[in-house]
C-alpha cells in the first residue's frame, strides 16, 4: 500500500528513530508499503521518518539501467560500520524536500551492516550511488536532511520553497 511522504519542514523529519527491537509482521509490511511508495514516487530510497514513523528502517534500490533487474534492499537498523577516506560528491534530492537538489561530500565507500526482513545480519561495501544513497537514508534515521550539508542561505531558500508548496497544497 503506497503512503504519503511527509514534506519538509515537519519536525518528524528531525527527530531520531528509535531502533528495531524485534521483527514483526507489521514492520515487514511497512518494508513492502515503503517499497512500493518508493517506486511509485518515483525514488532510490525512502526511511521510515520520512513516513512520519520514528523506526529505523530504510529501503533501497539503485538499479537504474535499463532492463537490469530491480534490487530492493530492506535495511533494519542499518549502521555504517567502515567509510573511506576518499570521498565524492553527488547531487542529491530527497522525496521530502520535491524537486530540489545539492551537491553533497560523503565518503565515497562505506561498509553497512543491518538486519535483513528475516532478521538475519547482513554486511555489504558500497560505492558509488549505493553508497550516497545508504548514507542518504540513514542520515534521515538520525533525523539529518541533505540540505542540512548546504550553505544556510541555500538551506532557507529550500525550506522557504517547501513551505510554500505545502501551502498550495494544502489549499488543494
Amino acid at each position: 500500500m503506497k503512503r504519503p511522504i511527509l514534506i519538509h519542514p515537519d519536525p518528524r523529519l528531525k527527530q531520531v528513530a528509535a531502533p528495531v527491537p524485534d521483527l514483526s509482521d507489521g514492520l515487514r509490511t511497512l518494508a513492502e508499503d515503503m517499497l512500493e511508495t518508493m517506486y511509485d514516487a518515483p525514488g532510490i530510497g525512502l526511511a521510515a521518518p520520512q513516513l512520519g514513523i520514528g523506526t529505523r528502517l530504510i529501503v533501497l534500490d539503485c538499479v537504474k539501467e535499463e532492463g537490469e533487474a530491480p534490487r530492493p534492499l530492506v535495511m533494519f537498523n542499518p549502521e555504517v560500520v567502515a567509510a573511506s577516506d576518499e570521498t565524492s560528491v553527488y547531487e542529491e534530492g530527497c522525496l521530502s524536500i520535491p524537486d530540489q537538489y545539492g551537491e553533497v561530500t560523503r565518503p565515497a565507500e562505506v561498509t553497512v551492516r543491518w538486519l535483513d526482513r528475516d532478521g538475519n545480519e547482513q554486511t555489504e561495501t558500497m560505492d558509488g550511488l549505493w553508497a550516497t544513497c545508504v548514507q542518504h537514508e540513514i542520515d534521515h534515521l538520525d533525523g539529518k536532511l541533505f540540505i542540512d550539508y548546504l550553505k544556510p542561505l541555500r538551506r532557507q531558500m529550500i525550506t522557504r520553497k517547501m513551505v510554500k508548496l505545502k501551502r498550495e497544497r494544502a489549499r488543494g
